[in-house]
């Protein structure tokens, strides 16, 4: 049963930013994890998104072993595995190659924090990663992506900043569990168009005050968090 429901809330995962215009053709993928079992559910690689359902997800382990599904799981496998070994409260990861993201990405910048929008979500701006060597490239390059993105969370909270650009590709983002990731997916595509579009008004412009920005973070997340009803899952 728990294997059955978290196909079925992958599957909703990579169907929502399908809906959300976040993916064209293949682009992307979405998988969950489930912390009892240990296991994971992705998407699997290569299959148009109308085609799929639940009993396309692909079950691995946390080492990447196929345990369950006939299909390749998708080719970003190793990278969400990193994420799930490393941060801990992640259930979910979603990449996707969004327009306005991808382009920050491509840019090598970070997103800054110019508004409360933005800070409602992220602490801080959405960070960039280093580019891949080449050698990180040709040997392993999935599971060395994830390992930047590691790195560059070494004096980050993944629960502060749940997502990453990384640097010439597009952003992973990542939550409790499927469907947050998905939200958070959509959520900094519109954080990054945002962004583009203050830069076109005002090239000047600075990131808000670290008091508004915390303000706006912490009245919506943690212990003291007070924005919205108690049974929301959704603080926004």
């Amino acid at each position: 049963m728990r294997l059955k429901r978290l196909r079925e809330e992958v599957l909703e995962a990579n169907l929502e930013i399908v809906r959300r215009g976040l993916v064209l053709y293949t682009f992307g993928n979405a998988s969950g994890f489930d912390k009892e079992s240990g296991l994971v559910a992705i998407k699997p690689s290569g299959v148009p998104y109308e085609r799929l359902t639940p009993a396309d997800m692909v079950i691995t382990d946390l080492a990447g072993h196929v345990l369950e599904g006939t299909l390749r799981p998708s080719s970003d496998l190793a990278t969400h595995l990193a994420l799930y070994r490393a941060f801990e409260g992640v259930g979910g990861v979603v990449h996707t190659h969004s327009r306005y993201a991808t382009a920050w990405a491509q840019a090598r910048r970070e997103i800054p924090c110019f508004g409360t929008t933005h800070a409602d979500y992220f602490r801080g701006p959405i960070p960039v990663t280093e580019e891949l060597r080449a050698d990180e490239i040709e040997s392993e390059y999935e599971l060395n992506t994830g390992l930047a993105i590691l790195r560059r969370f070494e004096n980050l909270d993944p629960r502060e900043i749940p997502g990453v650009l990384v640097a010439g590709h597009a952003p992973f983002v990542w939550g409790p569990g499927p469907d947050e990731a998905a939200h958070t997916a959509v959520v900094v595509e519109e954080l990054a168009h945002l962004a583009f579009v203050t830069l076109a008004v005002n090239p000047e412009a600075l990131a808000i005050s670290n008091t508004m920005k915390d303000k706006h973070f912490l009245r919506k997340h943690g212990a003291a968090a007070y924005y919205g009803q108690p049974s929301e899952k959704d603080p926004a």
